[in-house]
């Protein structure tokens, strides 16, 4: 098992503010990040690799002590984002 840490810095100049490429179970993966005005807070779409979308959902950050798995829905992988470091944690 190998897990993969990636930097949550957003760029408020870019559209999506945030997008990085990784590896799943499933295949190679976008995540991008954009701001929720009315809900104040950010949302996550995965795509794979053909730009399907396979997820869309709020970002949900986990304590130290406990693990959410954002993709636990559609992967045997697993991202997990800690608020506390902002950085997601991928685990294959």
């Amino acid at each position: 098992m190998s897990t993969e840490i990636i930097a949550f810095t957003p760029d408020y100049e870019s559209a999506p503010p945030f997008q990085c490429q990784t590896s799943i179970a499933e295949g190679l993966i976008t995540l991008s990040l954009t701001w929720n005005m009315a809900a104040e807070r950010w949302y996550m779409r995965v795509q794979n690799s053909s730009g399907d979308t396979w997820l869309y959902r709020p970002l949900i950050g986990s304590p130290m002590t406990n693990d959410i798995n954002l993709i636990s829905t559609i992967s045997t992988s697993k991202i997990v984002y800690r608020a506390d470091n902002s950085a997601f944690e991928i685990t294959l």
